[in-house]
């Protein structure tokens, strides 16, 4: 199974030649789909010097400027299945996202369409090093999207996820509007709405170690307030006859 990784990137050149080492050590048929906003570290520039390097197995996406997570997913999905991708990953560059993790979930995507890498399964957790108020919020806010929108997931807002091919293919990507980590949400509540099998692998999120964190506390208001707008707005969502 070809799997190709999508890669969001604004100012990641501390992390993304580790990432790439790392992730083409796994034993699986992977590419990288590097979407980069710009970055004024010249991290879209490494990127080429990397697929150079890899033999053409990363593709690089320039976009001229910060235009946000889901403009970058919904640019690589597409990228992806237009050149034959089988499965997609969405993947952080900030190695809080285990790359060993994607070995146990290509293996669970064998009898599902959507695979999510969970902190809140048996066996997943979060940094250590976190302050308790940090663990508190992201606990809470799982609960709050998985308890507004009736889904029993227990990582909504996990950004470490596998699609088939087919899936994303069934997803009315067109009608995505949120922002932000909402938007991660979003796809997991209608993957779920549309009866897809979804399956989650414990991982460990780690802090990232280099470079800078995107989190706002803009983006932790915008999710809070469009959950409920998401809920209206798939109403009319049912897994098909």
């Amino acid at each position: 199974m070809q799997i190709t990784v999508i890669i969001p990137t604004y100012n990641e050149a501390e992390n993304l030649p580790r990432l790439a080492s790392a992730l083409f050590m796994l034993p699986l048929d992977l590419r990288l789909l590097v979407v980069d906003d710009a970055s004024p570290d010249g991290t879209g520039q490494l990127a080429e010097e990397l697929s150079r390097q890899h033999q053409g197995r990363i593709s690089v996406l320039h976009r001229p400027g910060k235009l946000g997570l889901r403009s970058a997913y919904l640019q690589g999905f597409q990228r992806a299945l237009s050149d034959g991708a089988e499965a997609v990953a969405q993947m952080d560059a900030d190695f809080s996202h285990d790359p060993q993790a994607l070995t146990a979930m290509a293996d669970c995507l064998g009898s599902h369409d959507l695979v999510l890498g969970s902190r809140y399964v048996p066996g997943g957790k979060v940094d250590e090093r976190w302050p308790w108020w940090r663990k508190r919020l992201s606990a809470f806010g799982n609960f709050y999207a998985r308890t507004i929108l009736g889904v029993p997931l227990r990582d909504m807002t996990t950004g470490y996820r596998l699609w088939r091919r087919e899936a994303l293919f069934g997803l009315p990507l067109e009608r995505i509007r949120s922002n932000g980590y909402v938007f991660l949400v979003e796809m997991a509540y209608i993957a779920y709405r549309l009866g897809y099998r979804i399956g989650e692998v414990p991982i460990y999120f780690a802090d990232r170690r280099w470079g800078q964190s995107k989190m706002s506390l803009r983006i932790q208001i915008e999710a809070a307030l469009r959950v409920w707008q998401v809920k209206w707005s798939y109403r009319d969502l049912n897994p098909p006859v």
